[in-house]
């Protein structure tokens, strides 16, 4: 066996390790639905149920407040992907294409909350949404976290690497700035707006603290982590149907990974270019 043959075959081992430690989690969360209130912290460890059973699926989707908070999470988690999308490439497209007084420093600015962690000034962002009587509406959620330091810093690299010439044939043949932009550059920043806005989906998504502070158990705006935060405070130690409940909650995520992947791996090695 030639040592390429004998790379290829290593390489395909530790990638298939990978997988299987990856999807392991995922694999038993999914599987742990399917069994009975006693069994999924059963000693000795047991992968398989010794009997599958659809119940716990079939109840947690028969949970009008568990489908509601789902629904709305989805809808909310749109909302801010498209706004932040589109709020962030404008930026973007105004720190790398257009000049104007203080660009430098106005960019120093947008930029630096990058490198603030979101915990540090998580007790001022409440005080500020509190006093602009945000609190316990769907806005507080979407609003505070449009405007996203690295979508802008990502975005602005990508922008900057367009060839200068087909805006300069725009403008040259009548184009403002605005068509420029959304019949230019929007079109072909698929790639990275996939990357982003799965980025920003994601983060609403999977959003616990900030919801349990702004909006916590509010009738109608329970989102779906802080709901199922709550389960087991709420519901006791039925542990097959909090699992059969994150199994459903994971695969909004999951499907929009499988059919953007092919965007997300481009928009990866853009990144890595820039």
């Amino acid at each position: 066996m030639s040592s390429r043959t004998v790379m290829k075959v290593l390489k395909a081992l530790v990638g298939l390790v990978i997988f299987c430690a990856a999807m392991f989690p995922l694999a038993w969360m999914a599987i742990a639905g399917f069994k009975g209130k006693e069994e999924v912290l059963r000693s000795p460890f047991q992968f398989f149920p010794d009997m599958w059973n659809w119940d716990n699926y079939r109840a947690i989707l028969n949970d009008p407040a568990y489908l509601h908070a789902l629904w709305l999470t989805f809808v909310g988690a749109l909302i801010f992907t498209v706004l932040s999308l589109f709020i962030n490439s404008l930026a973007a497209y105004a720190f790398a294409r257009l000049d104007f007084f203080g660009k430098g420093l106005w960019w120093v600015v947008c930029i630096m909350p990058m490198f603030v962690p979101g915990m540090a000034i998580l007790v001022t962002s409440f005080v500020v949404v509190a006093k602009l009587g945000m609190l316990n509406t769907l806005a507080v959620l979407i609003i505070p976290g449009l405007a996203s330091s690295g979508q802008m810093f990502f975005l602005r690299q990508f922008y900057l690497n367009m060839p200068m010439g087909m805006e300069e044939a725009a403008l040259i043949d009548g184009a403002n700035r605005w068509q420029i932009f959304t019949r230019i550059f929007l079109p072909q920043s698929k790639a990275p707006f996939v990357v982003m806005g799965f980025g920003s989906f994601l983060a609403y998504w999977n959003a616990y603290v900030w919801p349990l502070l702004t909006v916590g158990d509010s009738p109608g705006l329970t989102q779906i982590m802080v709901y199922l935060g709550n389960y087991r405070a709420e519901r006791g130690t039925d542990w097959g149907l909090l699992m059969a409940g994150s199994t459903i909650a994971a695969l909004p995520t999951i499907l929009l990974v499988l059919i953007f992947q092919r965007y997300i791996t481009t928009g990866v090695r853009l990144a890595g270019m820039k």
